[in-house]
């Protein structure tokens, strides 16, 4: 299993054929090392914890995302607009306000 600890990240909902959510996470860079990005298999579970969330993913993944974090950054946000360019109102970037508790991770 892998960890994961962004310096920002988002939730994106997955509409269409295959209706899921993913973590879009994002990593700022340094002098030497640029910044990076990933998108997760999809979320099957989110526990809230003092500071942040354990986000776990279909692949077994787990992200510890800081509840202060939540956003676009320019180490995430060019991959959300290449997103919407290419599936349009297929994908919907969730407002940071969402009640986490209430959702069902695994909407088909």
């Amino acid at each position: 299993m892998s960890h994961h600890i962004p310096d920002n990240w988002v939730i994106i909902k997955i509409k269409g054929d295959d209706p899921h959510y993913r973590v879009l996470a994002g990593w700022s860079g340094g002098y030497t090392q640029g910044s990076s990005w990933k998108l997760n298999s999809g979320i099957t579970q989110m526990v809230r914890k003092d500071d942040y969330y354990l986000i776990s993913g279909q692949s077994g993944s787990m992200y510890m995302c800081h509840k202060e974090a939540y956003g676009l950054r320019l180490n995430n946000a060019y991959v959300w607009q290449q997103l919407v360019d290419k599936y349009g109102e297929k994908v919907e970037l969730m407002e940071e306000l969402t009640d986490w508790s209430t959702m069902d991770w695994i909407i088909g």
